[in-house]
């Protein structure tokens, strides 16, 4: 039996334990992102040819949790990294419906425009990023969302179904990226059940007219199942690692693809998907086990 003295001795340790607990979500949430670091030579990539890449997914800017300060502190961790070409995958705006503040657009944006890497910065967009634009969701058919006018204000090009051919000491390389699989939100009003995606993988890589090796930018992994093995590595984001990950649990998922895809690298059928867990949060601001990371990826 625990006596009264026993109990006493006991019961600062069980409060800062219980203390723990309850903070240990929010510590997460705030935490400094680790470079998680991926090396691979997928099937087709020449062996003599390395880049060096450097990911960042879901950044989700809001204040308190990833206020304008705290993007500039990842970017320093990124330029950091002296990568060769830095990929931004999507999700520049806030999923969470209750913050403290908002950070308007060009200021994001200024903040990824300090970014530097002899091969530049290229960026697909997120579904946050059309769900959070009224206009779009009014009018899809406007093309654009604010969030690509602020990107490409700074200079940072947005590829919606768009690739690029970029070359490495001589050697060429192309960067494809796919427009977001679910920027039309699910509308029970106007009986819209699903969410609706402008992406055209094929019309992204009809623009391949050589042998080339391909990248693929996917906000959702979702079209891992479909890419070929042509693709060089697809890249993704979306996921958040599912925000809580208890031993390997995973309660929810943002979509069907991150439920099979919710973090890491995956090869199938001779094709290789990397995805990353993000930096920021969606609908609340929780994380158990999925720290914020930036990727660092190194083919060749």
């Amino acid at each position: 039996m625990l006596s009264r003295r026993r109990f006493l001795k006991l019961l600062p340790a069980g409060l800062v334990a219980l203390v723990a607990a309850a903070t240990a979500p929010l510590v997460q949430v705030m935490a400094r992102p680790r470079v998680s670091r991926y090396a691979l030579k997928p099937a087709g990539w020449p062996d003599d040819f390395r880049l060096k890449i450097c990911m960042l997914s879901d950044i989700h800017s809001c204040d308190p949790f990833m206020s304008i300060a705290r993007i500039r502190t990842i970017c320093d961790q990124v330029n950091a990294q002296s990568a060769d070409i830095i990929l931004l995958l999507g999700d520049y705006v806030t999923g969470m419906p209750e913050v403290s503040g908002h950070v308007p657009s060009r200021d994001w944006a200024a903040e990824l425009g300090r970014l530097r890497a002899p091969l530049g910065l290229h960026a697909v967009l997120g579904n946050h990023d059309y769900w959070q634009d009224a206009a779009f969701q009014a009018d899809p058919t406007i093309g654009t969302c604010r969030a690509q006018q602020a990107l490409e204000a700074v200079g940072i090009p947005v590829y919606v179904n768009r690739s690029v051919r970029l070359v490495k000491d001589g050697r060429p390389f192309w960067l494809a990226g796919l427009a977001d699989q679910a920027a039309i939100r699910a509308d029970r009003s106007i009986r819209r059940w699903d969410n609706i995606g402008i992406d055209d993988l094929d019309a992204t890589l009809s623009q391949v007219d050589d042998d080339a090796p391909v990248i693929l930018m996917a906000h959702e992994p979702d079209i891992f199942q479909r890419v070929g093995r042509h693709i060089a590595v697809t890249l993704s984001g979306h996921t958040h690692g599912g925000q809580v990950n208890l031993f390997g649990w995973r309660p929810r998922a943002a979509s069907r693809g991150s439920r099979r895809y919710p973090v890491g690298h995956f090869h199938e059928d001779g094709r290789d998907l990397i995805v990353s867990q993000g930096l920021g949060c969606s609908e609340v601001p929780i994380r158990i086990g999925c720290r914020p990371e930036i990727l660092v990826i190194e083919l060749g």
